[in-house]
């Protein structure tokens, strides 16, 4: 009989070995730029900008070709594994874990309803996680996409323990309220859109000299709204804060919260990971009693985005916000993952972290993490000994802010920051992100990458001396 036409797969890979083994190259390729800084950042060239306007293509062509295309564009975009980015608190691509991530979109394995290992593999890393920050040996919980759902996930069992039925039922008119530190990440407020609190609704309250919630402010406005009729959902901690790296006092939060019957959520999306480590750890004393918490392991734990932990002690609260019965998703007397999560489908992406601990183990991931410590002690050691720069605060975790020293009025060193900046961006042999502090431009260093050395520290404030004087030198309409 002839072959039928529908026997294989219908979209075979040409020369799969060969293209697997030429993505094998191009990564390695990558690791390798990796290792060392750059003298600059490359941008699209006109090649790249006629590469990326095409049509969509209507036939196959070459693997390889395309493999190297594609390196091309990601060769002229900041990539965040780069030793010497440190604009923002992002990922640092952990190898193992670009390992983990390709076999993981091999088997394509979707862990919204049970999946066999997969489910146990993800359970023993959310434990792993919960032991290592000192959260929970046993602890339960879900991976998400980032931070902002962790929270949101949170929050919406935090609403449902306030409001019970308020998910079939609606807010119907109702008040409610979420309270944190002036400084917290903007996830929260949009946690409180989604949830219908309502961003007007977010108490921000004032910081300490330590840039922290003031826990006796925080218990005002809870116990004024309880007077005013309105419903307080959860105190959100933040633990290391995006701004300047602050942590909240956890252990007096966790006082107010069990004296007013209050859910207490921490963001340690970008610092818990430090509350693993010696010398930090008092700033999470406390930690144990919250309700619940966020870790991204694509900050602080070096993996490849997207992998964001959310920790609980009990996943029946997240049960009672999300589970549901669908024709389409038997049950069987079972819950799956998805009835406690907000996502239908999802990726294993606990198999790059279970991989990380495993391959590097918890005391190197740990001495990871002090090390980048070390290194925002040494450039606020840097700046503070160099009359040029003045240094915001003795960074908590890895979150350095400074500046250049100048005389005149601040708006004039506000606009020779924001021009800093971008000349720090054109110049390319390092990157930092300008940031508004107390309503003032500086420069705020982030230190979170696997890669970065010592001599990359020190690099930072002769480039940023040397172009903040070529700014000062040039004349008044060019600066």
């Amino acid at each position: 009989m002839p072959e039928s036409p529908h026997q294989g797969p219908a979209l075979p890979l040409a020369d799969r070995e060969q293209a697997l083994e030429h993505a094998a190259r191009l990564i390695l390729q990558a690791w390798r730029s990796f290792d060392h800084p750059r003298p600059g950042q490359p941008l699209p060239s006109e090649r790249h900008l006629k590469l990326l306007s095409r049509p969509l293509p209507r036939g196959p062509s070459d693997a390889r070709a395309a493999l190297d295309a594609a390196a091309e564009v990601l060769d002229v975009s900041l990539a965040q594994s780069r030793p010497r980015y440190f604009a923002y608190i992002g990922s640092s691509g952990l190898e193992i874990g670009v390992l983990g991530d390709a076999l993981m979109a091999s088997h394509d394995v979707n862990v919204a309803v049970s999946a066999g290992g997969a489910d146990l593999l993800e359970a023993q890393t959310i434990r792993w996680v919960g032991e290592f920050v000192g959260f929970d040996p046993a602890a339960r919980g879900l991976l998400a996409s980032g931070g902002t759902i962790s929270n949101l996930t949170a929050l919406t069992a935090a609403r449902e323990r306030a409001l019970p039925g308020v998910r079939e039922e609606g807010v119907a008119g109702r008040r409610l309220a979420l309270y944190c530190s002036a400084e917290a990440h903007y996830s929260v407020r949009r946690a409180a859109e989604v949830l219908g609190i309502g961003a007007r609704n977010v108490r921000l309250i004032p910081l300490d000299h330590e840039r922290r919630m003031r826990v006796e402010e925080c218990a005002r406005a809870i116990d004024s709204d309880r007077r005013a009729g309105i419903v307080p959902v959860a105190v959100v901690a933040t633990a290391g804060t995006t701004l300047t790296g602050a942590v909240d006092p956890l252990e007096e939060l966790a006082d107010l919260c069990a004296q007013r019957n209050l859910w207490l959520h921490v963001d340690g999306a970008y610092g818990l990971p430090a509350a693993a480590c010696a010398r930090t750890a008092p700033l999470f004393r406390g930690l144990e009693r919250a309700d619940s918490a966020t870790v991204d392991a694509h900050k602080w734990l070096y993996v490849p985005k997207s992998c964001s932990v959310l920790l609980v002690h009990d996943a029946a609260p997240l049960e009672r916000a999300f589970s549901h019965h669908e024709g389409y998703i038997p049950h069987g007397g079972q819950l799956h993952s998805v009835d406690r999560t907000l996502e239908y489908s999802r990726p294993l992406s606990a198999l790059k972290l279970w991989l990380a601990f495993t391959v590097h183990g918890a005391d190197r991931i740990r001495a990871a993490i002090e090390r980048n410590l070390e290194e925002a002690r040494l450039l606020h050691a840097l700046v503070h000994e160099d009359d040029r720069f003045e240094a915001l605060r003795e960074p908590p975790l890895s979150v350095v802010c400074f500046r250049r020293r100048l005389d005149g009025p601040a708006a004039v060193s506000d606009r020779h920051h924001d021009a800093l900046a971008a000349a720090l961006a054109s110049d390319g042999r390092l990157l930092l992100s300008p940031a508004e502090v107390d309503g003032h431009t500086w420069l705020r260093c982030c230190f979170v990458n696997h890669r970065t050395t010592e001599a990359d520290v020190r690099a930072v404030p002769e480039v940023v001396g040397e172009l903040s004087e070529q700014l000062l030198r040039a004349p008044a309409g060019k600066r």
